[in-house]
């Protein structure tokens, strides 16, 4: 089962868009996840001229790339989210950030979202990947108590303003997958079932699967994958390695830096953390996603020039087809 290995761009969105497809293709990437930030993509642009979104894949072209994917996970998040503050003012472009009234900065967010949906026909990739944003993630801790009323609410938020943005997903021939994702509207199994349920299960909306937001939560991300099977339409790689040690490093992160040792978990180099990756990919495989595989580099104790290359080694290594008579007993077996 032949799948592309890409790199998302992300979290090189510092470097300019040709560099970062020079390193990619001198590592053996066979393509990128481009970030619509950054100078990588920029959506608005895109739609209005056609000679700068030629320019996007000319670079590409030149150094041998493919895409597969884009991915605008800043502005999904200002889509849904309350309160929208100085957080989302550094993430957002001035043109969707305006004169800052909050209601304005989620029309304008999801404006952005439909846009990306046609750069993203236009380019013929047919996924693109994001965040949602949620309302009632604020009320995760549940104290003081929240009413169900105001949960059942902000699922309805949820699907009032993204259904309108799937639409055009729909005439596009494009789908829509959310990063389950601490922060989203989906961020474990029950939250993601009432988020489909939410939209209806229209094909438009579907999942990136990204097991290292899994791993801290306790959540089986190859159990994530079995659940969710017809849903998986992306796939991220990153790593989480838990760090509880003596008992002082809570789960939460203690509002500590990331790289800070006193954490009781972060982000790792892929293959060195808690994800059973191995077990993982006989579940892709089981399933039968035949998606690209994205490495999204994140690790504050490794130099992404080395860790970059290193992960591409090791997801090709995992590409392989096992045999279908033995997946039940690989699957339910212990790590």
């Amino acid at each position: 089962m032949s799948r592309p290995i890409t790199l998302f761009t992300g979290q090189w969105a510092d470097l300019p868009f040709r560099e970062v497809a020079r390193l990619a293709a001198e590592w053996g990437y066979d393509g990128l996840e481009i970030a619509c930030w950054g100078d990588h993509l920029d959506v608005w642009r895109a739609v209005e001229d056609e000679d700068y979104l030629k320019s996007r894949t000319d670079i590409l072209a030149e150094y041998g790339l493919g895409v597969w994917t884009i991915s605008n996970h800043l502005k999904g998040q200002a889509v849904c989210d309350d309160p929208i503050d100085f957080r989302h003012r550094a993430i957002v472009s001035d043109r969707v950030w305006g004169d800052g009234d909050p209601e304005g900065v989620r029309r304008r967010a999801a404006e952005e979202m439909k846009h990306t949906a046609r750069v993203a026909a236009r380019l013929g990739v047919d996924t693109v990947v994001g965040f949602t944003g949620s309302s009632i993630w604020k009320y995760l801790a549940m104290f003081p108590p929240v009413p169900q009323e105001v949960i059942d609410a902000g699922y309805r938020d949820f699907a009032d303003r993204w259904n309108p943005i799937l639409d055009v997903f729909d005439e596009e021939g494009v789908r829509f997958a959310l990063e389950v994702h601490p922060s989203e509207i989906a961020y474990d199994h029950w939250s993601t079932v009432r988020t489909l349920e939410a939209v209806g299960h229209r094909e438009a909306f579907g999942l990136n699967w990204d097991p290292s937001h899994m791993i801290w939560q306790d959540i089986d991300p190859a159990g994530f994958l079995m659940d969710f099977r017809d849903r998986i339409y992306h796939v991220d790689c990153k790593d989480t390695r838990r760090n509880t040690g003596d008992g002082r490093n809570g789960r939460l992160g203690s509002h500590l830096p990331w790289g800070d040792p006193r954490r009781g978990w972060d982000f790792v180099s892929t293959g060195r953390g808690d994800v059973p990756w191995e077990k993982c990919f006989r579940v892709l495989n089981h399933i039968g996603y035949a998606g690209p595989i994205s490495i999204e580099w994140e690790d504050a104790g490794m130099d992404r020039l080395r860790g970059a290359p290193e992960a591409l080694r090791l997801v090709r290594d995992l590409l392989f087809d096992p045999p279908t008579a033995s997946f039940d007993a690989a699957f339910s077996a212990s790590d």
